[in-house]
């Protein structure tokens, strides 16, 4: 085309047949999952928080950390059998064990952290309860430090599973985030976990708490800003719209949360106000991560691009889950 010319015909746009989206977008729905998703990153790092803080000795923390773990399993499976719609979708899934299904691992390993994390909080709060025979098992020293032991086990995997299960989809928001989300969810896990330790273990007992506090807002804030850098294009979602606006209101009470925590000490207003921002930073990742989903899948481009990018470079247009 000659200098100063016009294009007699404008570049072409994204479209899909009749104006429908190319793929389908998540049927998830709020607040049930966002919910779930976050209590569930909150049991798994209490769980491995209370084993690592029983064998320093800081028997406090670990007493609030196994209930946090426990509390998080028990109310996240409540919110998944409401996002299911009835419990027997839940049971019906644990039917087959198929190692590459995540939701068919994932509702192993909730059952199995299900389990050993409510095995622990009953046996560290045995002593205090009435001496009803049913509990009296309970009371078994041994007993308690190897449910503490296998919930430690079942923390990580119940804490990053979710991200599996989100990234093992076709929504290119995710799929293409599958290298970072695992550390994204990690690092907003271990803020949940500290921000719960924190506002429930007073004094120094609750030092170890502000430094996994600390420690989570630290990775979550650069996992999600490596992965919003490195997709690019696909990235678009988690900077504009509805979900745009909850990330960034994400990552500014995670950033806050974290820096109140390092200067909290042994101030409770300090400590408190750390903790709600750490507590809501968490949630509203979680709510962003559902809502740019729903946008990637909404807008052609986010599928097409990709696929002609690797297409023109020799690659597949398709890549596996595990590349």
């Amino acid at each position: 085309m000659r200098r100063g010319e016009e294009p007699m015909v404008p570049e072409a746009g994204f479209r899909s047949y009749y104006g429908q989206p190319i793929i389908k977008a998540p049927v998830w729905h709020e607040p049930h999952m966002p919910v779930y998703l976050y209590l569930g990153g909150l049991s798994g790092a209490a769980a491995t928080m209370a084993a690592v803080a029983g064998l320093a000795g800081n028997d406090r923390l670990a007493l609030t950390a196994r209930a946090t773990a426990a509390f998080g399993a028990v109310a996240g499976a409540g919110f998944l059998v409401a996002e299911l719609g009835r419990p027997a979708r839940f049971l019906n899934m644990m039917r087959v064990f198929k190692p590459t299904s995540p939701m068919s691992m994932g509702s192993w390993i909730l059952a199995a952290h299900g389990a050993t994390t409510g095995l622990a909080a009953a046996s560290a709060l045995a002593p205090v309860l009435p001496a009803w025979r049913i509990i009296a098992p309970l009371r078994v020293p041994v007993l308690g430090d190897a449910a503490v032991a296998a919930s430690a086990l079942t923390g990580p995997l119940m804490a990053t599973y979710t991200a599996v299960l989100l990234a093992d989809t076709a929504i290119p928001a995710w799929h293409e985030a599958r290298k970072e989300l695992p550390f994204l969810f990690a690092g907003s896990a271990l803020a949940s976990a500290g921000a719960a330790g924190m506002l429930a273990t007073p004094g120094a007992s609750a030092a170890p708490a502000r430094a996994v506090a600390v420690l989570g807002a630290a990775v979550e804030t650069a996992a999600g800003a490596l992965m919003e850098h490195r997709l690019g294009l696909v990235g678009e979602p988690y900077r504009t719209g509805e979900a745009g606006r909850r990330m960034r209101i994400a990552r500014a009470l995670t950033v806050g949360g974290g820096l109140l925590a390092t200067v909290a000490g042994r101030s409770r207003v300090l400590t408190a106000l750390s903790g709600a921002a750490l507590t809501a930073g968490a949630l509203y990742t979680r709510f962003g991560l559902l809502a740019a989903g729903r946008a990637s899948a909404a807008d052609p481009k986010y599928t097409v691009v990709p696929q002609r990018l690797r297409l023109e470079a020799g690659q597949p247009a398709s890549v596996p889950a595990d590349s």
